[in-house]
């Protein structure tokens, strides 16, 4: 098991900078949407299977483009941030 999510971090980590900040970007919609089914008017048990569902959607997209980035992605956009920031 461990040598299969050591393949797949391996091809994620193969990914252009742009394809990683896309799917990173793209955790954003779901928590939110993750949050604001809760005020939809049905079951509570309805309700919790879409928390789940989307929850689980936006972390799989949050931790994907993580792996896809890298330390020296993350490090980029940090001093995108920090020199939009200072302007």
């Amino acid at each position: 098991m461990k040598r299969i999510l050591l393949k797949i971090k391996e091809k994620l980590q193969r990914l252009s900078f742009r394809t990683g900040v896309i799917v990173l970007v793209m955790c954003i919609p779901f928590y939110i949407l993750s949050f604001v089914q809760m005020a939809l008017p049905i079951s509570v048990k309805a309700k919790g299977i879409l928390w789940i569902v989307l929850f689980g959607l936006a972390k799989t997209f949050q931790y994907g483009g993580i792996t896809i980035l890298g330390v020296e992605g993350i490090k980029r956009i940090k001093q995108v941030i920090k020199y939009k920031t200072n302007k």
